[in-house]
């Protein structure tokens, strides 16, 4: 008999597609479907960090690296078919249950002397990535699920009746999703789109089979952040805001994509869950 956990929030025999989990967050959330059952296919620019994808395959669970570059527009789109077209059309076979956009680059100047390098470059990663990626797999999820791409949406539970349940797609917003942040106008820019591109395909999909939500990090001790930081006037001003009490760590989103990935959030679509230590409650 399958426990109340499992059922709602185990993830075995689904497969799980992601950006960025080479590291950080997206390292942590990886491992952690992992940990619930799904298999993890990672996205990376290359095979040469090995770690995320040995972890997961240590917890019994299948994965393999799927080497693309989130900077290069021709590749992105390219890779939902590379993964998904049968073996026998030289794809991968996959099924995809599971989307992570994860991915994500920070550049920060002040606003007068933005680049347009680094404008361009943090929309591309950031944002027109991760829309290729939702529009690509959101198709796939369709179709794997007997959906077609704009069709009538089917009678009320007929969605939830698939026998490979409802596709799930989380996207990773931002602080930055909400408020203008400093010396980082692009960042802004891709984050509060990546809001307004979730609310959109939830409107579409959610009656179709699909839910898509994001999860917008609040200051956590990454990579990204070093600058950060490394600045003990900005490192305190933050600290001293954050009603927690600490910077948050990539173990804090672990529970909550387990939850947006699994059936236990089977009516919970177009919203953003904010994990920020009470920052955006101040």
């Amino acid at each position: 008999m399958t426990s109340f956990l499992e059922s709602r929030f185990g993830l075995h025999g689904k497969t799980a597609l992601t950006t960025g989990a080479t590291r950080g967050i997206g390292k942590n959330m990886a491992l952690a479907l992992a940990k619930a059952g799904a298999d993890v296919l990672l996205i990376q620019r290359s095979e040469a960090n090995t770690e995320t994808r040995d972890e997961i395959r240590s917890l019994g669970r299948r994965s393999e690296i799927v080497v693309c570059d989130l900077a290069d527009a021709t590749a992105i789109k390219a890779l939902t078919k590379k993964v998904t077209s049968p073996k026998s059309e030289g794809g991968m076979g996959e099924t995809i249950d599971i989307l992570i956009n994860c991915g994500g680059i920070q550049r920060r100047t002040p606003a007068e002397n933005f680049p347009d390098q680094d404008w361009d470059e943090v929309l591309q990663v950031n944002l027109n990535t991760c829309f290729t990626l939702c529009r690509d797999v959101g198709r796939h999820m369709l179709e794997s699920r007997g959906g077609v791409s704009g069709e009538e949406p089917k009678p009320a539970g007929a969605a939830d009746a698939n026998p490979r349940g409802r596709g799930k797609i989380i996207n990773v917003a931002s602080l930055v999703s909400y408020q203008g942040g400093i010396t980082v106008p692009a960042y802004a820019a891709a984050k509060h789109a990546i809001l307004g591109i979730t609310k959109a395909l939830s409107n579409e999909w959610v009656s179709k089979g699909i839910n898509v939500n994001a999860i917008a990090p609040g200051y956590i001790a990454t990579d990204m952040n070093e600058a950060l930081i490394a600045n003990p006037t900005r490192s305190r001003q933050i600290l001293e805001r954050i009603p927690a009490a600490r910077w948050g760590s990539p173990e804090d989103f672990e529970g909550v994509v387990v939850f947006l990935a699994g059936s236990g959030s089977n009516y919970v679509s177009g919203e953003c869950v904010v994990v920020d230590g009470g920052w955006m409650g101040r």
